[in-house]
């Protein structure tokens, strides 16, 4: 980090994706990705029942997004291929989780799954949680039923502490158990996770990682 960069991480590069702070500007951009995978997102995520939607609508979230974004209260990325012409997911540190922990969250288009996308865009918001937030602990939360992303949890070395019977509100409303996935501060640096090339930047550009 070099002396006068700052946090959060408004921009991280990985090695086949960037992921950015949502600007409202993106709107287009970030609807026709979520209208064209809802078939893919309905069974697992909960906002993904509010879609179709408008451009108008969708810049509406993405100002909340950002809005929360620039107090340092919560932290939703786009995720973009390498040159930013393409959505091909979202992502985020969520501090819902407890004092010193931060929660991933993440979604892939599913025109682009099978590549190990997801893996290597939860194992940069990894990095990211411990090594500029400064985090102890970082959590990923899955359905069972949602392989795909215990596998990502499982991938990077976070550890099945246990699954929470009808914790989690479905999309068609019905409670469903809830897997937690943890990584402590002290098994981060032989992790998976830590050895994913990234590089972060703050909101002036300056280097982070």
């Amino acid at each position: 980090m070099t002396p006068t960069a700052f946090r959060p991480a408004y921009t991280v590069q990985t090695e086949h994706t960037v992921l950015r702070c949502w600007s409202p500007s993106e709107a287009g951009l970030a609807l026709r990705a979520i209208e064209a995978n809802l078939e893919h997102l309905r069974p697992w995520m909960e906002w993904a029942k509010r879609y179709p939607m408008t451009v108008a609508q969708q810049a509406g979230q993405l100002r909340r997004m950002r809005g929360l974004f620039d107090l340092g209260q919560d932290f939703a990325y786009g995720v973009f291929n390498r040159d930013g012409s393409e959505v091909l997911g979202g992502t985020g540190l969520h501090p819902r989780v407890g004092e010193g922990a931060l929660e991933i969250g993440y979604w892939i288009s599913a025109s682009h799954t099978g590549r190990g996308l997801a893996t290597e865009v939860a194992g940069a918001l990894t990095r990211v949680a411990f090594e500029v937030e400064g985090v102890r602990r970082v959590e990923i939360h899955c359905d069972p039923r949602n392989v795909r992303s215990a596998a990502v949890a499982r991938r990077l070395g976070f550890v099945h502490e246990g699954t929470l019977r009808q914790r989690l509100v479905a999309p068609d409303g019905v409670l469903r158990d809830m897997m937690i996935w943890t990584l402590l501060a002290d098994a981060y640096p032989t992790s998976r996770a830590a050895a994913t090339a990234i590089e972060a930047f703050d909101v002036l550009g300056q280097k982070l990682l």
